[in-house]
């Protein structure tokens, strides 16, 4: 079971890199499995096909990254200071990803929004369900700023979809440009678009 277990991880991981470098398109079985270093077989025994594949592969990039987003978003400091926690938190992993590989990556759901969402229903449904969340997640921490009168918008949720859309924007920014240095701006303009001025435990860092 811990073999089995350890050949599908190795897919997974394979098909992530492979993904993030070359996109879905340019993906093949054999590919994959020589990056996982194992065999071909083993592939049609934990996937039906490259959809289920990218299913799985997109399914565990979100159970780590709702995580790393619930942490950033949650705890004790002001809701706009947990924000901008979550910028710099972006920001700070795809520098670390850089210097590994020397390219700025992405977004890997924004990267399969581009490629995919008009190939196959289920991956777009998925994506769909996953910026939903996102934008959930940010919508509950305006809502608490809405609360404490440190912001001033009409609709959270309207507003959350934009801090999450202006994000993605400048991660696809950052990717072009192969600059993290993309992403100074996301804290600015976000005060902006919620009527907000920035707090001043912003000054000391969070």
């Amino acid at each position: 079971m811990g073999r089995t277990s350890d050949a599908r991880e190795r897919i997974l991981g394979a098909a992530r890199s492979l993904i993030e470098t070359h996109g879905y398109a340019a993906l093949g079985v054999a590919e994959i499995c020589r990056a996982a270093g194992v065999p071909k077989g083993s592939f049609y025994y934990f996937f039906d096909s490259k959809e289920s594949l990218a299913l799985a592969v997109i399914d565990e990039h979100w159970a780590g990254q709702r995580r790393a987003w619930a942490a950033a978003l949650g705890g004790q400091a002001p809701p706009l200071l947990r924000l901008r926690r979550l910028f710099e938190e972006t920001e700070a992993g795809l520098r670390l990803a850089q210097q590994s590989c020397g390219t700025v990556s992405g977004c890997l759901f924004g990267n399969l929004t581009l490629e995919m969402s008009n190939q196959t229903e289920a991956v777009r449904t998925r994506l769909q369900e996953i910026f939903d969340a996102q934008v959930e997640m940010v919508a509950a921490v305006i809502a608490e700023a809405l609360e404490r009168r440190e912001a001033e918008v009409a609709d959270p949720r309207e507003a959350a979809r934009s801090v999450v859309a202006q994000l993605e924007g400048q991660v696809l920014f950052a990717k072009l440009y192969n600059s993290t240095h993309r992403l100074g701006p996301l804290w600015a303009n976000c005060l902006a678009l919620l009527g907000a001025r920035a707090p001043r435990e912003a000054v000391t860092g969070i």
